[in-house]
């Protein structure tokens, strides 16, 4: 369940418990709305501490490290490149 499926879970569950007046036999939508709410939290808990855990960036394992014996790659600029001179 994503994060949106979380969020219609609070809101029906609000809804449920603060905006309606039914009254079923053997259903207490009072307590229907409160655990929608709840599930619908734990699952915007959970959601985003997975979100934090996937942004996480790993530094390279490696370091990289500059090799002198290999020659620097130079731009040209069209002025030293022995044309016009």
């Amino acid at each position: 369940m994503g994060l949106g499926g979380c969020i219609i879970l609070i809101a029906v569950g609000a809804i449920l418990t603060f905006a309606t007046d039914w009254d079923m036999q053997g259903v207490n939508l009072d307590l229907v709305g409160i655990i929608f709410m709840i599930v619908g939290l734990i699952g915007v808990a959970t959601f985003s501490s997975i979100a934090r855990r996937r942004r996480v960036v790993v530094p390279p394992a490696t370091p990289v490290v500059d090799d002198p014996a290999r020659p620097h790659h130079h731009t040209r600029d069209g002025y030293s490149d022995g044309y016009g001179a």
